[in-house]
């Protein structure tokens, strides 16, 4: 039902507390009341004139996401909040109006409708053309120039982020402005004021559950992305068979998406995205930030040919420390927006080689703040590994690199990638060269004089022996004028001095005295 005056929107409070009472006592936590969660409602304000056009969009907006939330009673505490949320973003809205003010930025973004939508751009019609209103422009020209074969193939490609925190949101906001096509984003949480030191989230989210207030933010940023909202946790027996099932066709059981980012805090979260992610046999990016926000990682886990998670497990992990010993009441991890900036950026770099194959994909990369140092390693599985799933994933993978078919295909690629290089070493580092130069080097073991001509002349004169263009002279004597007088006259004169006044002099020259 969507609410067409001020005065339904005042009106329908007495009713909206009859069906939260209802959905509160066939829940199983008693949920706290709508008058704790927000201000009374104001008496019914007398008629007023019709409300501009878009002002009227974004309440009825805001009134239909309010009907919108009771779809879903399982929690009525977290209900109550989102109700209350809402509620306060439309009263926020109907206070505008009533000083004659227009729509501001910030409460047309909490209304959902405010931002300007673009149409959606099919992946055929991608265009590297540089005009101002082609949001793919700049990325299309890392194609021209020789970065990726063919961009376009993201919109075929689909990633789903575990964890819509400090370093998942915002690597889902990177893999949505490179136009990924299609963003799987779970996360049990939602937002509250305490995440605002991180980056994407507003503080008008707060109280919606992450997923839905990512979702909502990146639409308006790219609508050509598919998205897929899963509030579960995936840590319980129901949550990990809901995200496993989330992960696979439904018609052929095996993996639906490209690839999975774990961008979660913990050592549970983590062992479970491993297990679902080695029984499918799907590649995965784990990454991570430390306690004290200045140091964190990325690492590529390929079951069968690297380590998974269990092979080698954290100190805190394999010392038989039990995690959740080591978080204290009152205590909580520091959180450095450009620490989870950092990781977020190197992990969707990770992500983007990954799936449209160009450069060098990290097995493991680490960032230290304090050093600003980057260290980078390949973690290679570990036989003993006591993930049974891990265990059978390598040795197929061994015996498929003694397979005929596989080294066969692997002497294609060695040949393909031999002559590339070899193609690329034949073209002509710079195809225009306005100036003439040229450089000539001898061949090895044979005489190794050079020949530089340039632009305004000069070459190669009796014996092999350079000539210089008029006006310009060898600073030293060639070889062709090493006679006893020009040694004689050039060679190094000897002054006497020991080492003690070297020393004493080159002191002396390096003081500035």
């Amino acid at each position: 039902m969507l609410l067409r005056s001020f005065g339904a929107v005042a009106s329908s409070d007495d009713a909206t507390r009859r069906r939260l009472a209802s959905a509160s006592s066939s829940s199983e936590r008693r949920a706290p009341s709508l008058d704790a969660m927000a201000e009374p409602a104001p008496p019914p304000a007398p008629a007023r004139a019709p409300i501009a056009g878009d002002l009227r969009a974004e309440i009825e907006t805001l009134c239909a996401q309010i009907e919108a939330l009771w779809t879903n009673v399982d929690g009525a505490g977290e209900l109550v909040a989102s109700i209350a949320n809402v509620r306060a973003q439309a009263q926020r809205t109907i206070a505008v109006a009533d000083e004659g003010l227009p729509l501001s930025h910030t409460d047309a973004s909490v209304a959902g409708g405010g931002a300007t939508t673009r149409a959606k751009i099919a992946a055929d019609d991608m265009s590297a053309e540089v005009i101002d209103t082609n949001p793919y422009s700049r990325l299309m020209a890392l194609q021209r120039m020789g970065i990726v074969s063919e961009y376009k193939k993201i919109r075929e490609k689909s990633v789903a982020v575990v964890g819509v925190g400090g370093v998942g949101s915002v690597a889902a906001e990177m893999l949505t402005r490179c136009g990924i096509g299609r963003l799987q984003l779970y996360d049990f949480d939602t937002v509250e004021l305490a995440n605002m030191n991180r980056l994407f989230f507003r503080p008008e989210h707060a109280g919606m559950t992450k997923t839905d207030a990512a979702v909502r933010t990146l639409r308006d940023i790219n609508p050509d992305v598919d998205y897929e909202s899963y509030h579960m946790n995936i840590t319980t027996v129901e949550g990990f068979h809901r995200f496993t099932e989330s992960l696979k066709d439904p018609h052929t059981g095996a993996s639906r998406v490209d690839l999975v980012l774990a961008c979660v805090d913990n050592y549970e979260a983590r062992m479970c995205i491993n297990q679902a992610c080695l029984e499918m046999r799907q590649t995965w990016m784990e990454s991570g930030v430390s306690e004290d926000a200045v140091s964190g990682h990325i690492q590529t886990m390929t079951p069968g040919s690297s380590a998974c998670f269990a092979c080698v497990p954290p100190l805190v992990v394999a010392s038989g420390i039990d995690e959740k010993t080591l978080k204290r009441e009152g205590v909580c991890a520091a959180s450095l927006p450009t620490t989870m900036g950092m990781v977020a950026g190197m992990l969707v770099q990770n992500a983007l080689k990954h799936m449209l194959n160009f450069g060098d994909v990290a097995k493991y990369l680490g960032y230290s703040a304090l050093k600003d140092y980057f260290p980078s390693m390949h973690v290679h599985a570990n036989p003993e590994c006591d993930n049974g799933a891990c265990v059978r994933a390598q040795k197929d993978h061994r015996e498929m690199l003694e397979s005929p078919e596989w080294k066969a295909a692997d002497a294609l690629r060695a040949a393909a990638e031999a002559a590339a290089a070899a193609e690329e070493d034949a073209k002509a580092l710079h195809e225009e060269n306005d100036w003439g130069i040229s450089v000539d080097g001898g061949d090895e073991g044979g005489d190794e004089t050079s020949t530089v001509a340039g632009a305004g002349g000069g070459g190669e004169g009796e014996k092999g022996q350079q000539t210089l263009t008029a006006g310009i002279e060898f600073s030293m004597p060639t070889s062709d004028k090493l006679d006893a007088e020009t040694v004689e006259q050039f060679k190094v004169k000897d002054t006497g001095a020991d080492l003690d006044d070297l020393m004493n002099q080159l002191s002396v020259l390096s003081s500035g005295k």
